[in-house]
C-alpha cells in the first residue's frame, strides 16, 4: 500500500532544492546591470541575461543604465550684477560604470541631484543677468562640463544641461521692455537717417548732371508738366522758363 508519509522527506528536500534553485536565478534585461557583493566584497558585474547567484553569500544590486532626464527645481540666483531670479534646469545622465555608482557614492541619483543644484547657483552667480539671457548654450556647456568632471569617479555621465525657465521680477521686465524699445528706437531713427544721407547723395549727383546739361533740365521740367496734367486739377499754373520761349522770342525778332 502507497504511504505518502514515506516519502515526506523527499518532497521536502525536492521543495528546498526548488526554492534554492529559484532564489539562485536571476534574470536581467539589457537595460540593467546587476552589482554583485560575495560575503560583502565587490565580485563584479552581472548581466544581461540569465546569470546565477549562490543565495545567502551573494547580493546582488540593480542598476539601470537608461538615460535619467532630471528636473532641477527652481532655484533662487543672485547674478553677477545683484539681480534676484529665479532658474530651473534639466539634466540628462546615465551609468556608466554600474560598480562605481554603488561602491563610490551611497545614493548616485540624490548625489547628482544635489551636485547640479549648488552647480547652477554657483555657475549664474558669476554671470551677469545679459549674458545668461543672450549666451545660454554657453551656460549650458559650462554647466554640462562641471557636472561631468565631479560625477566621472562616481561612474556617472552627464550628457547635457539645459536652462529652462528664467523668471526676472517684475520691475526687471519692464526695465528689459523699455530697454528694447528704446533699442528700436535708436535702430529706426539711425536706418532713417541712413536713408535721408543715401537720398542727398542721389540728389547730389542728379543736380550735378542738370548743371552740366541744361537741356536735361527743360526735360525734367516737360516731365513735371506732364504729371501734373495728368491730374484731374481744373487751372494750373506754372512758371515757364524763359529759355524755353527765347528762341520763339528770336524768330519773331527776325
Amino acid at each position: 500500500m502507497f504511504d505518502i508519509f514515506n516519502y515526506v522527506p523527499v518532497i521536502f528536500v525536492v521543495i528546498i532544492a526548488v526554492m534554492f534553485l529559484a532564489s539562485a536565478v536571476r534574470i536581467l534585461p539589457e537595460y540593467e546591470r546587476g552589482v554583485l557583493f560575495r560575503l560583502g566584497r565587490l565580485a563584479g558585474v552581472r548581466g544581461p541575461g540569465l546569470f546565477f547567484i549562490i543565495p545567502g553569500v551573494d547580493r546582488l544590486v540593480r542598476v539601470s543604465l537608461r538615460t535619467v532626464a532630471f528636473d532641477v527645481p527652481p532655484q533662487d540666483v543672485i547674478t553677477h550684477d545683484n539681480v534676484t531670479v529665479k532658474v530651473s534646469a534639466v539634466i540628462y545622465f546615465r551609468v556608466m560604470a554600474p560598480d562605481k555608482a554603488i561602491v563610490e557614492v551611497e545614493n548616485y541619483l540624490y548625489a547628482t541631484s544635489q551636485l547640479s543644484q549648488t552647480t547652477l547657483r554657483s555657475v549664474l552667480g558669476q554671470v551677469e543677468l545679459d549674458e545668461l539671457l543672450a549666451n545660454r548654450e554657453k551656460i549650458n556647456k559650462e554647466l554640462q562640463e562641471i557636472l561631468d568632471r565631479h560625477t566621472g569617479p562616481w561612474g556617472v555621465k552627464v550628457s547635457n544641461v539645459e536652462v529652462k525657465n528664467i523668471d526676472l521680477p517684475q520691475e526687471m521686465q519692464r526695465a528689459i521692455a523699455r530697454q528694447a524699445e528704446a533699442e528700436r528706437e535708436r535702430r529706426a531713427k539711425v536706418i532713417h537717417a541712413d536713408g535721408e544721407f543715401q537720398a542727398s547723395e542721389k540728389l547730389a549727383q542728379a543736380a550735378k548732371v542738370l548743371a552740366a546739361e541744361p537741356t536735361s533740365l527743360q526735360l525734367r521740367f516737360l516731365q513735371t508738366l506732364t504729371e501734373i496734367a495728368a491730374e484731374k486739377n481744373s487751372t494750373t499754373i506754372f512758371p515757364v522758363p524763359i529759355d524755353l520761349i527765347k528762341m520763339f522770342l528770336e524768330k519773331k525778332g527776325e
